[in-house]
């Protein structure tokens, strides 16, 4: 899965990208510092493989990740070419979720491209420039649709479709909002416009605001009315974090009072914003996480070990994460009839530890 780090000029994208990614990409007090997107894959934070690779005696541990792309700076004008809005826009668009980042510090060192920190403002610069490339993509849509009509009816049901989501993006609100049934739902993703991909937004403080200040305060509310979610994190902080020993940054943090990095609680945020869950396999050789979509039946979620899984899948065999812990070994779990043996249609749940049973 991909997300996109977006925002205005200097609100600390590049900051965030560093300390989520350490790939040391390029931060600076200018605006488009980040021209071709960064891209950082980040190893998902989960302490129950340490446990498993103790438990199993796994040589190795394999965590599963996330894509991050650290995009250009957006201004006003974008969806007409300003700035670097169509390179923007185009990157925006091979992402599966957007992590907005929105400044929610003063501080006269950093020039903010519109003069003031309003979050609020901010954050309707990028939805807006969002919104009308997404109004120029359905206009055309919507010419071929009317076409389509006059020589089959059967396309006037995409005809009002795309009227209502014209008429909802006219208001100045993004698709993701708008509620709809699963038909529907299903009719937008297939149109891969940019405000039907969901939303973390990122209120980025300062070292005294990493707790909340006004500022981060009026994203929350944004995000709460827009259904989207939101995270309050010192990005200059968590990339000081990043540069200590683990010892060092648990006494860090403490004395924040942070009982979780930034990062853990952005991929958290992700995580459940994508609608992703992680299964657990462990053995000698390796204890690892594997990332599927909520709702996933056990012979798909086979299928990402390797396609064979999937094609000769019989049967799995489940025990829960905790449960295993607690025997203290699979044969234990067994002997306690604690493990499970769940056929085609068991749908995965996220503290599956499992061993699949195939015939290839």
């Amino acid at each position: 899965m991909k997300l996109g780090v977006v925002g205005l000029p200097n609100v600390g994208k590049s900051t965030l990208f560093n300390a989520i990614t350490k790939a040391g990409a390029q931060a600076a007090n200018y605006p488009f510092c980040t021209i071709e997107p960064n891209v950082g894959v980040v190893a998902v934070p989960d302490e129950r493989l340490e446990k498993l690779a103790a438990l199993y005696d796994s040589k190795k541990i394999t965590p599963t990740s996330l894509e991050f792309v650290d995009i250009a700076g957006l201004v006003k004008g974008a969806s007409r070419g300003e700035g670097l809005g169509n390179k923007f826009l185009s990157h925006i668009r091979e992402v599966d979720a957007i992590v907005h980042v929105v400044r929610c510090f003063d501080d006269e060192n950093i020039t903010h491209v519109d003069g003031s920190v309003d979050p609020a403002r901010d954050i309707e610069t990028i939805n807006l420039e969002l919104i009308f490339a997404d109004l120029e993509t359905l206009e055309r849509r919507m010419a071929k649709a009317v076409t389509m009509v006059k020589a089959d009816k059967k396309y006037q049901e995409d005809v009002d479709r795309l009227t209502t989501m014209q008429k909802w993006l006219e208001s100045g609100k993004a698709l993701r909002a708008l509620d709809v049934d699963a038909d529907f739902k299903k009719f937008i993703e297939d149109q891969f416009l940019l405000t039907s991909k969901p939303v973390v937004y990122v209120a980025n403080t300062d070292e005294a605001g990493i707790n909340g200040n006004d500022y981060s305060k009026e994203v929350e509310r944004i995000a709460k009315e827009e259904g989207a979610k939101a995270i309050v994190l010192c990005a200059k902080l968590e990339e000081d974090l990043t540069e200590l020993a683990d010892d060092e940054r648990e006494m860090f943090m403490e004395e924040y009072g942070l009982k979780e990095s930034g990062l853990d609680r952005l991929v958290k945020t992700s995580y459940d914003l994508l609608g992703l869950i992680s299964y657990l396999t462990a053995g000698e050789k390796e204890t690892r996480a594997w990332t599927i979509q909520k709702g996933t039946k056990a012979p798909e979620a086979a299928g990402k070990i390797h396609s064979d899984f999937e094609r000769g899948f019989i049967r799995a065999e489940i025990v829960d994460y905790d449960t295993l812990i607690e025997c203290g070994s699979f044969n234990a779990a067994k002997e306690k009839g604690k493990v499970r043996s769940e056929g085609k249609d068991y749908v995965m749940q996220d503290n599956d530890v499992v061993l699949f049973r195939i015939n290839v």
